[in-house]
């Protein structure tokens, strides 16, 4: 069968446009009526005129012409004297008027029987001037054409308003001839689309650390180029994979892999895309959009940050019934609905912010399969890294196994942006290769920020952060379930940072009693530092209380960690209850009595440590204040080996041992919220930060 090209069809421009057209150029039109009107001429009588205007001298010209069986006589008043003359206010210019009319006049106008009688009055008053002044003439002229006066009144308003209009058209389609312009194009999809001539070239062998990942979408590659393996066994296409996962993960990079690897067409756009301004704009191009995805079938429709038309609806009432970003909505859930089993038009959406989304989208038919992308662990880190290294001049000391296990927590777009701050860092030093110390400063980098070395800081200031950091190290070193030191800075970093300590935390998911409490004391050993040492106490621990605050009414009211309060969570995961408390209020009172409790136990604990290790603690503060940055070693030569023999995840995983993954920690590790034992939400990153 001969099979038909498809031809082109110039879609015709959305009605609504050409009306918001015709209203702007009416309202255009009124207004250059407005401001091309000549201002009425003041009738007076030839007496008023003569006394007033003629005698003084004022007159600069007459002009006269037949209305009818009556001579109409307009009278010019001279420029100066509309200026200098008070009398003329009424009728003068005023220096701040908007003024677009192109006659200067006349001022004003009377009416004589015909020219005879005119020019009887003028020879009579002006026999009685002074010789030196000269005599007024009339001009005669023939207004009987009515075209002179649409000419100036409608033709000329008209002219400019179209040839604005025209300039305005001619802007909008880019300055090109026959482009159509954006406007007439308001309705249409704005997806980029890549095909054969601008094939994707990436593949899944540039994604690394997203083993599990891979995996599941590997299957929708196979079902767009082998349908008919799936179809012949009674199977289903599905019709929608949704990406979830936190920032930088490398959700939009896995959904070009996927175009990449199936060789079909990719149609790449964002969610806020289909907002406009426009009532039905949104769902025109979500129609588009599914029109060209059919014709170039089998392909891929990637959606990235879907939650920008994806919300929930109904909960925002605000807008009334008719909000544009529901009905865009509305419109993508139909015709996700309306494809055939053998389509072959998958779509991909990438978000962060799954509870946000409408559960009409997750539901199955639509986005069939939910793709969890979470941060990488160490296997996958060190992946990571190699793929980032490749294009760095490294130095032989350079290991990726050694660098992904001291950055927990770090994403794939983290990890590239050390990569590049390392690189940056040792051509600055002027070095020939990238070693491990350009890495360690990039980390730091990234980690604390800038260091700012033209901050100036009071001794007593500085004598402050190094004892509050030594507190923070001495009660790490000194407590079984707290992370070991990695390192511990008084050096100024970011915006208000003026020291941090780095811990290297064993990535977990689960956290006991014990492992919750030994974090609160680490995290306190700041403040009990400067009371003991002091006896008064700083801003600068505001960060930590932030943090054992959070994980005592987290400890208390979440994970039943309290005896009081009893094994009851009152987490509400659906986020319905957020604008009302799921307890009592003397349950919420007996809470804030056990965090208060809580912490103060956790800080009573803190200060008999530090102060049966003081001695420690200043001999760790004075070698801080002298070297402003010491590592593990440092604080080993000082205290003597840390008295417990677990290692560290760093330890396992460079020497040998166990795979790590989860979440890291540092001074405070503040663990998932979980629902069973499973992750249920996306959890803040809590990579090491700054302290004080």
């Amino acid at each position: 069968m001969k099979k038909i090209p498809n031809k082109k069809i110039t879609p015709m421009p959305p009605k609504f446009s050409m009306i918001w057209i015709w209203i702007a150029m009416i309202i255009g039109f009124i207004g250059l009526q407005y401001f091309f009107r000549a201002e009425p001429s003041k009738r007076i009588t030839y007496r008023e005129f003569e006394t007033k205007m003629l005698i003084p001298g004022d007159v600069d010209k007459l002009v006269a012409y037949k209305n009818n069986d009556l001579l109409e006589v307009e009278v010019y008043i001279k420029k100066d004297k509309l200026k200098e003359d008070d009398k003329y206010k009424d009728v003068a210019p005023r220096d701040n008027a908007l003024t677009f009319s192109p006659n200067v006049g006349p001022q004003y106008l009377f009416t004589e029987p015909s020219a005879e009688i005119l020019e009887a009055k003028l020879k009579t008053s002006q026999d009685s001037l002074a010789s030196a002044q000269p005599e007024v003439s009339v001009n005669y002229e023939d207004r009987s054409n009515p075209w002179a006066g649409w000419i100036v009144s409608f033709i000329l308003p008209l002219v400019i308003l179209v040839a604005l209009w025209m300039f305005l058209m001619r802007r909008m389609s880019g300055g090109g001839a026959g482009g159509g312009g954006q406007l007439f194009n308001i309705g249409k999809s704005k997806a980029q689309l890549f095909d054969k001539e601008s094939q994707i070239n990436i593949t899944f062998n540039d994604v690394a650390g997203l083993e599990e990942a891979k995996t599941e979408v590997m299957e929708i590659v196979d079902f767009l180029k082998n349908p008919k393996k799936y179809t012949d066994l009674g199977g289903k296409i599905p019709k929608g994979a949704l990406l979830v996962g936190p920032p930088g993960t490398g959700k939009t990079l896995l959904a070009k892999a996927v175009a990449g690897e199936a060789q079909v067409p990719f149609f790449s756009l964002s969610g806020s895309d289909f907002v406009e301004m426009f009532v039905g704009v949104g769902a025109s191009r979500v129609r588009d959009l599914f029109k060209q995805a059919k014709e170039k079938a089998p392909c891929i429709i990637f959606i990235d940050e879907i939650d920008a038309i994806g919300r929930a609806r109904g909960k925002n009432s605000v807008m009334g019934g008719n909000d544009e970003r529901e009905n865009t909505l509305n419109q993508l859930l139909v015709e996700m609905d309306g494809f055939g089993t053998n389509v072959g038009v998958i779509i991909l959406a990438a978000t962060n912010r799954l509870d946000v989304l409408d559960q009409a989208l997750l539901r199955p038919g639509r986005f069939d399969r939910q793709i969890s992308i979470d941060k990488p662990d160490l296997i996958g880190r060190e992946h990571i890294f190699n793929v980032h290294l490749k294009p760095l001049k490294l130095a032989e000391e350079v290991d990726a196994k050694k660098l992904s296990a001291q950055t927990p927590g770090f994403a794939g777009a983290e990890i590239a942006n050390v990569c590049n701050e390392a690189a940056l860092i040792a051509a600055r030093k002027n070095k020939p290769a990238i070693d491990m110390q350009d890495f360690q400063d990039a980390v730091d980098r990234v980690i604390g920020g800038l260091e700012k070395k033209n901050k100036i800081i009071s001794p007593e200031e500085k004598k402050i952060v190094a004892y509050h950091e030594a507190g923070h190290a001495i009660a790490g070193w000194f407590l079984e379930h707290a992370d070991p030191l990695v390192k511990v800075s008084i050096v100024p970093r970011g915006v208000a940072a003026l020291g941090y300590a780095q811990y290297l935390p064993k990535e977990q998911f689960l956290y006991t009693t014990e492992q919750l409490f030994d974090s609160m004391s680490m995290t306190l050993g700041g403040r009990v530092a400067e009371d003991i040492t002091f006896g008064r106490i700083s801003t600068g621990a505001q960060n930590d209380l932030e943090r054992i605050t959070q994980l005592a009414y987290a400890m208390v009211a979440v994970y039943g960690m309290n005896d009081k309060v009893g094994n009851i969570s009152f987490r509400d995961g659906s986020g319905d209850a957020q604008f009302q408390k799921p307890y009592s209020d003397q349950t919420a009172e007996l809470i804030d009595v056990e965090v208060r409790n809580m912490i103060s136990t956790v800080y009573d604990r803190t200060k008999q440590l530090l102060l049966d290790k003081q001695e420690g603690l200043v001999k760790v503060a004075e070698k801080l204040l002298e070297k402003e940055i010491l590592f593990q070693s440092d604080l080993e030569d000082l205290l003597g080996k840390r008295p417990f023999a677990n290692r560290t995840t760093y330890e396992e995983f460079v020497n040998g041992g166990v795979d790590g993954g989860g979440v890291p920690q540092t001074d405070l590790q503040l663990p998932p919220i979980q629902d069973d034992i499973k992750n249920t939400e996306e959890t803040e990153d809590n990579k090491p930060s700054n302290e004080q």
